[in-house]
């Protein structure tokens, strides 16, 4: 009850004096900043919204935020993260949907909340029972001190990346994976049945995750003969030869895609080719 009273109290404060800036016409810096972060991942997006406060010379973990209390995870309001697909966080399902974004520190180890309730200003009226997700991950001591708190996101691939967060001399790193393997198959099947059907993009796709190399060389065989004219295309249909083990072909490709590079004046393909030339003559 008296955090209640006190989350109240705070928030008519805040939205008392921001009234009375405006009233008054003034216009000031926040102590935090706010920052919005969106990331696509995997066929979906998320979307982080949370505020940052600079250490200043405090001490943070231990002290100012105390281990083994649930935190904000940044400044003001409740950090919140959106996705728009279902992800899994550290191999658990979590649903699509808002969430708020709240942790608990301690020196070696970090409880990571998402909670359902997304609103709120601080954690003072946070539950435990709205928890959608918990998980407990590693508090790593970094070389460099940050100074202004830091989530963002690193290692991003198309089904997998990692959520960082980062203030004084702590990081955390929370593993997110995505599947999106059947959809996109199933997109490829319904696509193909089209009259206009997209051959380089599903020829790109079995080759980048090991799908059926034959189907993918006929793929992009079918690509380069409706565009005799693009590298890219040239590109692709040399790399999945080279990966069908036909060294030859493949060299054949890349000269063929080298000449169109070089007539085009296109460096970063002419790179490309000689690369793929190269290597398929070893």
């Amino acid at each position: 009850m008296k955090q209640t009273i006190k989350a109240i109290l705070l928030f008519a404060l805040t939205v008392s004096l921001t009234a009375d800036l405006q009233a008054q016409g003034l216009k000031m810096p926040q102590p935090s900043t706010s920052q919005t972060v969106t990331q696509n991942f995997g066929l979906g997006k998320i979307t982080l919204n949370y505020s940052r406060p600079n250490v200043k010379g405090r001490k943070i973990f231990g002290d100012l935020e105390p281990y083994g209390s649930v935190w904000r995870t940044g400044a003001n309001s409740a950090t919140t993260v959106s996705f728009t697909e279902p992800v899994k966080i550290d191999g658990k399902e979590l649903p699509a949907g808002e969430y708020g974004l709240f942790t608990i520190p301690g020196k070696d180890e970090w409880t990571v909340i998402f909670n359902k309730g997304a609103k709120q200003w601080g954690s003072y009226e946070y539950k435990e029972a709205d928890d959608a997700l918990r998980i407990k991950v590693k508090a790593n001591k970094l070389k460099d001190k940050v100074e202004t708190f830091t989530i963002q996101f690193t290692d991003v691939y198309p089904t997998t990346a990692k959520l960082q967060l980062m203030w004084e001399n702590t990081g955390i790193s929370v593993d997110m994976t995505t599947e999106v393997d059947a959809t996109v198959m199933a997109s490829i099947d319904a696509a193909m049945k089209g009259e206009k059907k997209p051959y380089f993009q599903a020829a790109q796709y079995y080759y980048a995750n090991d799908k059926d190399l034959n189907k993918a060389l006929e793929w992009a065989t079918a690509a380069d003969a409706a565009d005799g004219k693009a590298p890219w295309i040239k590109l692709l249909k040399g790399r999945i030869q080279l990966k069908t083990g036909d060294k030859a072909a493949a060299a054949k490709t890349a000269a063929s895609g080298l000449q169109l590079a070089t007539e085009m004046k296109n460096p970063e393909y002419v790179r490309l080719h000689t690369q793929l030339l190269n290597e398929a003559k070893k």
